[in-house]
């Protein structure tokens, strides 16, 4: 069988309020497969948010086992982490997070910097990251020149520059309008096409609709894991 590409087992994370201890994820097991696209859902307090960054590696677990790739994250020291997110973690923020006095293609370029890409393989990379989601002609645009849909898409560039293992999505349409979203979530269905693994937590149930597999949190705790019966295709001009 082919090795899952994230595997969680008795996940756990404890926050301290003084000398309370606030239980956020209570023993959380599940298994993503390459190339899957599956939609983290839940109320606000649930523990989605907990697990995200958990699986992101901007936090760590108070117990259990994450495997990234096969490889024990808990067991990483804080440059190995940091190495892991640029190289294997590809991110997508509800506030895009994109650097205002740099253009398009500059934010693209962001993670190679950090990996010590050369210029020519870095500009060439960013153009085609760019190209891929249908924003090749606005490079030399800064995000104030875009709008929240197009700041989306170069931030979802941004993320895929690196090839990284799993795309982290996290609530990508928050921002944006209905019509705007489906052409987001088009962008990252045609991604995930490709063979990109995406998790994409969501509150919005027409959200989910897209993704072809759900999980539900709740008090901490994997409530549900379930396929789409129907997965919906979103298309780019939808409305």
């Amino acid at each position: 069988m082919t090795q899952p590409v994230i595997q969680v087992t008795e996940l756990r994370k404890d926050y301290y309020i003084g000398s309370n201890v606030v239980p956020a994820l209570c023993g959380v097991s599940l298994e993503v497969a390459r190339g899957e696209f599956l939609a983290v859902v839940g109320p606000s307090g649930s523990g989605k948010s907990t697990f995200m960054n958990l699986l992101g590696c901007l936090d760590q677990p108070s117990g259990g086992s994450y495997q990234l790739n096969g490889s024990e994250v808990a067991a990483l020291t804080r440059n190995e982490l940091a190495d892991i997110r640029n190289r294997e973690l590809g991110f997508v923020f509800q506030g895009f997070n994109l650097l205002p006095r740099v253009d398009a293609l500059g934010n693209v370029m962001l993670p190679m910097l950090y990996g010590s890409v050369p210029a020519e393989p870095r500009r060439a990379r960013a153009l085609a990251a760019l190209e891929a989601v249908g924003l090749s002609e606005r490079a030399r645009h800064r995000p104030q020149e875009l709008s929240g849909g197009q700041q989306q898409r170069v931030a979802i560039a941004r993320a895929l520059v690196n090839s990284p293992s799993v795309i982290l999505a996290d609530e990508p349409t928050g921002n944006l309008d209905s019509r705007t979203s489906v052409e987001i979530m088009a962008i990252l269905q045609r991604l995930n096409e490709r063979g990109s693994t995406i998790v994409l937590v969501t509150h919005e149930p027409e959200i989910v609709q897209y993704c072809s597999r759900v999980v539900t949190f709740k008090d901490g705790l994997l409530q549900s894991d379930r396929l789409a019966e129907q997965r919906k295709v979103a298309n780019l001009g939808e409305s």
